[in-house]
């Protein structure tokens, strides 16, 4: 099975995500910010940012295509009888 590029981009992407999901540079900071630690933050502005790039990733249909479906049969529902 032959990958576009378009596909192949959400790899390294993906890799990132899960890379930088663990604030490995607020190890040790005890910093508050609007009465939680910073790295409370980090969780939140990361969870926000995986949930753009799923949807983007989704809608883009390449998750169709990475389970063998066919986007455009499984979006009307043509598959089914």
């Amino acid at each position: 099975m032959s990958r576009s590029r378009r596909d192949l981009v959400w790899i390294p992407t993906f890799a990132v995500l899960v890379a930088f999901a663990v604030p490995w540079p607020l190890w040790g900071v005890d910093r508050i910010v609007a009465g939680l630690p910073v790295w409370i933050w980090w969780h939140i502005a990361w969870l926000a940012l995986c949930t753009v790039l799923f949807s983007r990733f989704v809608r883009s249909g390449a998750w169709e295509r990475g389970m063998g479906l066919r986007s455009d049969a499984s979006a009307t529902g043509g598959d089914r009888p």
